[in-house]
């Protein structure tokens, strides 16, 4: 089969390294891939957010599948524009991607199927969100209705940073994303990641994952796209399990499914876990980065057969063959992230890393520049491992870390220090 992927980032490096192992994959594009893509696959310069485009890519290359990887194109309706043009495809519609591309819309579908989650107003007014604010204190959490790219999420553990937020949202910080505000109870528990996948009708569950978001160890300072995560998270037990699965998954897709807009791909479930009962924090319509890096460690080349069978309406009796093992990624980052930062920096001792089933280096944010490896985003790297235990697979990813010589990156230290 010939493959193409949309994305350029580690979770995109990873879908692909995994695919690639697959022996359905004949030919592997990636659109537009970084510099770590280009050593297992075909990158090619894409609008990835322009259907027509990605369409017409297709049909001229002879592609059989399309698996894609970030939000955005999801919004965009990039997913409908090729099932019509009759491309199978991995990704929902944009209307079931509202899923993630509105809070609202989520918090709606959790009142009409059921799903416990955090109680919560929206307001598309600063005055009006602040008086609510004051009503309800603190700690209290701030979102950017829209899609912010992760980061559109303030946990205000005092009024005035909510206030703050609120101010920040409605000033365009986020962009569009937060032309509409939704304000939440703040939830207590343990916040873990879970993924389905989904034919529409079908779900099948595919792993677990535990992610760092703060910039600093011992999750201190602001959020980030995400420090480090492993898989699987211990607060996963069968019985939370089961029961995300009945109280959250299935409603949501059973009233999807009603709306006439059935969801098809992976479905990530952030959930808050407090005495074995999960709620809903957020669902995101992709695979989340960097949770995919440890998902896809651990999965291999049968993640692809399981995302075939999603796009083809063929879950029904589908398993995931795990072994029992662990997977852990700490991503290294440009200094400054997630504020400003300098790309360009030179990244040596690549070459010098073990590439195998159990250690992988994704890239997120590289450029290739006269032979240079250079950083060219604020998440640069994912330096991702496996073993028999979480200590093994946390052991050997930061020996891999420790041999990389890039003194303009930084990392956090505690990945995993939750489970540990």
């Amino acid at each position: 089969m010939n493959i193409l992927i949309l994305g350029g980032g580690g979770r995109e490096h990873s879908i692909a390294w995994a695919v690639k192992q697959n022996p359905k994959c004949d030919r592997l594009i990636v659109a537009p891939g970084n510099a770590g893509i280009a050593g297992i696959a075909e990158c090619a310069a894409l609008d990835i957010e322009n259907g027509d485009q990605v369409a017409e890519f297709a049909a001229q290359n002879a592609v059989d599948f399309v698996i894609i990887g970030p939000e955005a194109p999801l919004a965009a309706g990039v997913a409908d524009r090729l099932r019509a043009a009759g491309i199978l495809c991995f990704g929902p519609s944009q209307a079931a991607a509202r899923l993630e591309a509105s809070k609202s819309f989520t918090k709606e579908i959790c009142a009409a199927s059921g799903a416990p989650t955090a109680a919560w107003a929206r307001f598309t007014d600063a005055e009006a969100a602040k008086e609510y604010i004051r009503a309800k204190g603190a700690p209290i959490v701030v979102k950017a209705d829209g899609l912010a790219a992760g980061k559109g999420v303030i946990v205000a553990m005092r009024e005035e940073a909510a206030l703050a937020a609120v101010e920040e949202m409605f000033s365009g910080a986020f962009g569009a994303a937060g032309a509409e505000v939704v304000i939440e109870e703040f939830m207590e528990g343990e916040e873990a990641s879970f993924f389905v996948l989904c034919d529409g009708e079908n779900v099948l569950p595919i792993g677990t994952a535990q992610d760092h978001k703060r910039v600093g160890e011992g999750d201190t300072g602001p959020n980030t796209g995400g420090m480090g995560a492993y898989s699987p998270a211990p607060v996963m037990s069968a019985e939370v399990e089961a029961r995300a699965m009945e109280e959250i998954i299935r409603p949501t897709i059973a009233e999807m499914a009603r709306r006439g807009t059935p969801y098809q791909g992976v479905l990530y479930a952030g959930l808050m876990i407090r005495e074995g009962r999960p709620r809903l924090v957020e669902y995101n319509v992709r695979f989340g980065d960097p949770e995919c890096q440890v998902l896809m460690m651990r999965l291999g080349a049968q993640a692809f057969d399981l995302m075939q069978a999603a796009a083809e309406g063929r879950l029904e009796g589908r398993r995931v063959n795990w072994a029992e093992d662990h997977a852990l990624t700490v991503v290294m980052a440009a200094k400054g992230y997630p504020g400003a930062y300098q790309k360009g920096s030179e990244i040596r001792g690549l070459d010098q890393l073990p590439e195998d089933s159990h250690h992988m280096v994704f890239h997120a944010g590289t450029a290739e520049r006269e032979g240079r490896l250079e950083a060219n985003g604020g998440r640069v790297l994912n330096v991702t491992a496996r073993g028999g235990s979480l200590r093994e697979a946390r052991d050997r990813a930061y020996g891999m870390v420790d041999r990389i010589d890039w003194p303009e990156g930084f990392f956090r230290r505690d990945i995993g220090w939750r489970a540990l």
